[in-house]
């Protein structure tokens, strides 16, 4: 339980650390919270040379909700995702997530940066930013990229950051005003991982789904975007029967390990049951949203809200 050894760097700004990072390439991990990397290191999981601590950069913290989507600065801790009234104004499932990550000691330390970059397919946030389709913004001394949630995780622990690039910032569509949303999450007590969980996002018009986004945290070895279930209940009603068919879709997708937190049939089982939950409470907070409000022509991309990738 101790980490081996390793050299300390504290930089003061962006480019100071993208220039560290560049150095030690694999060398090179950043600190941020600590949360999930410090515990790594613990376990001789992760061993890096060098650790580069970006807790004093400013500009990498902050939330700027415009008019189509809300940037979060990489180190913006979950404590100020959840005390933010203009983010849950705009995405509200946000605060639901940051709700019921660890406890509040966690929340004031750790930042969205580490949960989603740390590739750990138990924290809660990955699997949200990929039911919101949100595009990460990947820095390094020579340039930026733009990669989308849903292609960033590629393993457990291993996404598709280089060596010396650092995710700086996450950009997130806005939902439409009236959309509903749910994150619900079994665990087996107050700040543990997850036994299964499932955020939900839809949008309904003429009592009918309009458009559904459904992922899932911790039932396989990456974040899980389940795309079938929510094609699944587009355009139905979403009656019981059809909330059952989204649930299966889901569930076919799950590879959950066989753990203290369950079998696998019993956490397959369970990723249903979360995707009921998730979807009965995002129908009740839905409105109906007016044609007006969804028939913007996507500008590239494509997915839910495909059009900010323009």
């Amino acid at each position: 339980m101790i980490p081996g050894n390793f050299q300390y760097h504290r930089p003061a700004s962006k480019p100071e650390a993208l220039q560290l990072l560049g150095q030690f390439g694999d060398e090179g991990r950043i600190l941020a919270g600590g949360h999930s990397l410090v515990p790594m290191m613990k376990l001789r999981l992760a061993s890096p040379a060098h650790l580069i601590d970006i807790t004093r950069i400013s500009e990498l913290k902050g939330i700027s909700v415009g008019t189509s989507h809300v940037e979060i600065g990489a180190l913006t801790t979950q404590h100020t995702l959840i005390a933010s009234g203009e983010l849950a104004k705009a995405c509200p499932i946000i605060r639901e997530t940051s709700s019921q990550i660890a406890d509040p000691q966690v929340r004031y330390c750790g930042t969205i940066g580490g949960n989603v970059g740390n590739g750990d397919p138990g924290n809660d946030m990955p699997a949200l930013m990929q039911c919101l389709d949100a595009i990460y913004i990947l820095e390094s001394a020579g340039g930026t990229r733009r990669v989308p949630a849903r292609a960033f995780y590629q393993g457990p622990f291993f996404t598709s950051l280089m060596p010396g690039e650092m995710l700086t910032k996450l950009l997130i569509p806005i939902p439409p005003a009236g959309h509903g949303w749910a994150y619900r999450k079994l665990k087996r007590k107050v700040g543990d991982y997850a036994t299964a969980a499932a955020a939900a996002i839809l949008e309904m018009s003429g009592g009918k789904v309009l458009r559904a986004s459904i992922a899932l945290t911790n039932l396989g070895p990456t974040p899980l975007y389940a795309k079938d279930a929510g094609d699944r209940i587009t355009g139905t009603t979403l009656d019981a029967a059809d909330i059952d068919a989204a649930a299966s879709a889901a569930e076919a997708i799950t590879a959950p390990s066989d753990d203290g937190r369950g079998s696998v049939e019993y956490r397959r089982r369970m990723a249903g049951v979360m995707v009921r939950r998730a979807l009965a409470e995002a129908k009740s907070r839905a409105g109906d949203i007016p044609p007006a409000a969804h028939t913007t022509t996507p500008k590239s991309g494509g997915g839910m809200f495909g059009w900010l990738r323009g």
